[in-house]
């Protein structure tokens, strides 16, 4: 089968042409994003292979299907990028990842968290410039704090399973409570994990319901000092409401110069894709 990847780094033609020595298919690749512009390039193509950041809405849907193309594989367990219902009319099969290494996730999320907290990369640059003050560096303890998990399927159960691991109070919300997160932590109301946690890291699909979940209410119920973790799509987490509570000094980056006024909320936003 002809194959056009789409988005395509390195990596990914690395990978992927190791795996094709067993399947033998002829991939085209493309370091463009897929779009209706782009579409063409697939032209005698059978599939399309996307990531993350390709729009496969209904118009570019529409030129793959009279390129030819019936197949579009995801290289993400997400598909909100797609328009089903065009790709159903056009007799086109979806295909995503069903899952991937959960603890990669969960672990990088804890990487981010003790890199801000520890505050590795201030220290890092302070090194390089030969100043090995220690002024401005000091974190806290993990153990006894209050993690809020939003999100408990794989990626963010193992992630809970850590941080209890660590000795934190571990706090989750999920519409869908996840039996094996039961033992881990306590299912609560997003309000009063937003209320309780020092730390709060999302692990949730990007849909309807979960876009812009961290908005200005949700910082406006966030403790002092909160550290805000995202590790899922970034926009479930609305950056003009993140930059308006920076410009009114209600929230800040630790050590920022946006505002001399000791900031309510240290927020640091990490967008995953």
């Amino acid at each position: 089968m002809k194959v056009a990847v789409y988005s395509t780094k390195p990596y990914d033609q690395a990978f992927l042409q190791r795996a094709n020595k067993t399947h033998r298919h002829a991939l085209s690749y493309f370091d463009v994003r897929l779009i209706s512009a782009t579409a063409p390039l697939a032209r005698g193509h059978q599939a399309v292979c996307a990531f993350v950041n390709d729009d496969l809405g209904r118009d570019t849907l529409e030129v793959l299907s009279d390129e030819g193309v019936r197949i579009v594989a995801l290289r993400a367990a997400g598909f909100n990028n797609v328009d089903l219902a065009a790709a159903a009319e056009q007799d086109m099969t979806v295909a995503r990842v069903p899952s991937y290494s959960p603890h990669a996730v969960a672990e990088h999320a804890l990487a981010l968290i003790l890199t801000l907290n520890r505050k590795l990369y201030r220290a890092y640059n302070r090194v390089r410039e030969g100043n090995f003050s220690l002024d401005g560096l000091l974190g806290f303890d993990l153990c006894g704090k209050t993690v809020g998990v939003i999100g408990t399927g794989k990626i963010g159960t193992v992630f809970a399973r850590i941080m209890a691991g660590l000795g934190c109070r571990v706090l989750a919300y999920d519409p869908a409570p996840n039996p094996d997160v039961d033992k881990l932590a306590s299912y609560v109301p997003l309000e009063e994990l937003f209320l309780a946690s020092d730390i709060v890291s999302l692990h949730c699909p990007l849909t309807p319901d979960t876009y812009h979940v961290i908005n200005d209410d949700a910082l406006a119920r966030m403790k002092r000092g909160v550290m805000l973790i995202n590790t899922s799509r970034g926009r479930v987490v609305d950056t003009q409401a993140i930059i308006r509570g920076l410009k009114q000094g209600k929230s800040g980056i630790s050590d920022s110069t946006f505002t001399k006024k000791k900031p309510i909320y240290s927020l640091r936003i990490y967008p995953a894709g």
